[in-house]
């Protein structure tokens, strides 16, 4: 009987930790419960295990069960990968067994090429929306070449400084539509100038790339270090963790952030979180800090906002929250807001 490699979020549950990661068995458990979990698959620590054993390669049963895991996902959430009409986008995320914050690597709006973009556009006449897919494709290219191809983002941050500076503009959310179609442009000649080959338009080698980058991390010299300080065994691997994306970066009812049920340095219980307006969790992402705070006998939170050098100017931030919990939130880049 051939391994099982490949769990969808209705199959899994917290018990399964060790097998799903952290991540993916709490989605797994909420799931589960009843909670509103945008439908995904793991793809378990074995198969990362296996990963490092085939010379830090994906064999082909583990890839064919992650596209039974798309193919099911489709269905679920009514979107097919790569289709013009009713695209699938995805978030590609490590998930140990042990947390290990910010030690490994993240894909965000996987999906998306250029026949993709167009076709999204063309299904909604909103300017904002238009900006919204080019600002997503731009942060795609990015994202990918550093994480998964290791073109350093300095080069992609350079083309940036310079669209504003030749733009007039302080901040990157004053960049029109135009102007991040333009510097998606600049981003793929960028990696083409860097690797010598055409950036990836096909979604099902998009995500063979980024499973295999997540896999790599867990050996990268940051999660390395974390492991040794922390005493977590090499041998445990990770899992990736493959869901719908919800994007923070759709307008300013949207945003990207965490929560807690206890005060992560005190231990205090009590619940408490950030977020961020109008962003994906990225070096680019707006400045903007708002930090969640209970109100008495409510389910929902007052948000306080944080001075920061690129703050967004003319933010309101008396507005209410909901509290997501916070393994929802890592896989979806997202923070609920009413």
């Amino acid at each position: 009987m051939a391994n099982k490699w490949v769990y969808t979020f209705k199959e899994g549950n917290m018990t399964m930790r060790n097998l799903l990661g952290g991540k993916g068995a709490n989605l797994a458990e909420m799931t589960e419960i009843g909670l509103p979990v945008p439908q995904g698959f793991t793809i378990t620590t074995e198969a990362c295990t296996q990963y490092y054993e085939d010379g830090r390669k994906i064999n082909d049963e583990i890839m064919a069960q992650a596209m039974e895991g798309v193919a099911w996902m489709e269905k679920e959430n009514g979107k097919k990968f790569g289709d013009l009409k009713n695209p699938l986008l995805v978030s590609v995320r490590s998930g140990a067994r042990a947390s290990m914050p910010g030690m490994m690597d993240t894909i965000l709006n996987l999906g998306l090429n250029d026949d993709v973009v167009a076709a999204m556009i063309a299904g909604n006449p909103d300017p904002k929306f238009e900006r919204f897919v080019y600002d997503s494709y731009r942060r795609f290219i990015q994202m990918f070449s550093d994480v998964v191809m290791e073109v350093g983002k300095k080069y992609f941050e350079q083309l940036i400084d310079k669209m504003k500076a030749d733009r007039g503009v302080k901040f990157d959310v004053d960049l029109t539509a135009a102007d991040l179609k333009e510097l998606a442009e600049q981003f793929k000649a960028e990696y083409k100038n860097q690797l010598g080959t055409e950036f990836p338009s096909d979604p099902v080698e998009q995500l063979k790339l980024a499973i295999e980058a997540v896999f790599r991390s867990w050996d990268n010299p940051r999660a390395n270090v974390y492991r040794r300080d922390n005493d977590i065994p090499y041998s445990w691997g990770t899992a990736v963790n493959v869901m719908p994306m919800v994007f923070g970066n759709l307008n300013d009812q949207s945003g990207t952030g965490v929560a807690f049920t206890r005060d992560p340095a005190t231990g205090e219980n009590k619940l408490m979180g950030e977020f961020l307006i109008n962003a994906q969790c990225s070096a680019r992402s707006p400045k903007v800090c708002i930090t969640l705070i209970p109100m008495t006998g409510s389910t929902f939170w007052t948000a306080q906002g944080s001075s920061s050098a690129r703050a967004t100017p003319g933010l309101n931030t008396s507005r209410k929250c909901i509290l997501m919990p916070r393994s929802i939130r890592s896989a979806t880049g997202q923070a609920a807001r009413m």
